[in-house]
């Protein structure tokens, strides 16, 4: 198969002369690029560049959906911990009151769960709207993955009492209901 320049010298388009000027320009061009050096195509670099920024966004979105999966498994497992660990005895005729946050809540318990509620072996959970009493020991797995579930965890430490406190005589009972 004949060279594109031996084509256009038949067809008559370009005379030897200029053919000749041509190839020689072109080989010292080559010449003049040091030997190994690859002329790099720009639109190449484009796409290489393109190609390393969707990577890295790729990435990123990845990093995000398993950061978004990890916090769904461990709600589910905060979940399950409330449920399988919940203590129905709610049925009390004494209303207990704690706080949530700012907003003074009341939940309806028995007199031996008031005073597991006051000595901290019981603790009590937000699940949703609603309020479940646990074991102390599965509130503080549930602290563990989130703090704000746990409500009311109440601690045994007996606090010290100041030297000048006027009212260190009286001492305020772990059960006080108001």
């Amino acid at each position: 198969m004949a060279s594109l320049q031996d084509q256009l010298l038949k067809a008559g388009i370009v005379d030897k002369k200029k053919a000749k000027k041509i190839k020689l320009a072109k080989h010292s061009q080559s010449k003049k690029q040091p030997k190994g050096h690859i002329q790099l195509d720009e639109n190449k670099l484009q796409a290489e560049k393109a190609l390393a920024e969707r990577i890295a966004k790729d990435k990123a979105m990845n990093k995000e959906k398993q950061a978004l999966a990890e916090q769904k498994a461990i709600q589910a497992q905060i979940i399950q911990l409330i449920k399988s660990n919940a203590i129905d005895d709610q049925n009390g005729e004494i209303s207990y009151q704690f706080t949530d946050d700012t907003v003074i809540a009341k939940i309806y318990v028995t007199e031996s769960l008031q005073k597991q509620l006051s000595k901290g072996i019981i603790a009590i959970a937000k699940l949703g709207e609603s309020y479940e009493m646990v074991p102390a020991i599965v509130a503080e797995k549930i602290q563990q993955r989130d703090t704000s579930i746990i409500v009311l965890l109440n601690d045994n430490i007996k606090t010290e009492i100041d030297e000048d406190d006027p009212y260190a005589d009286y001492q305020i009972p772990d059960d006080l209901m108001w």
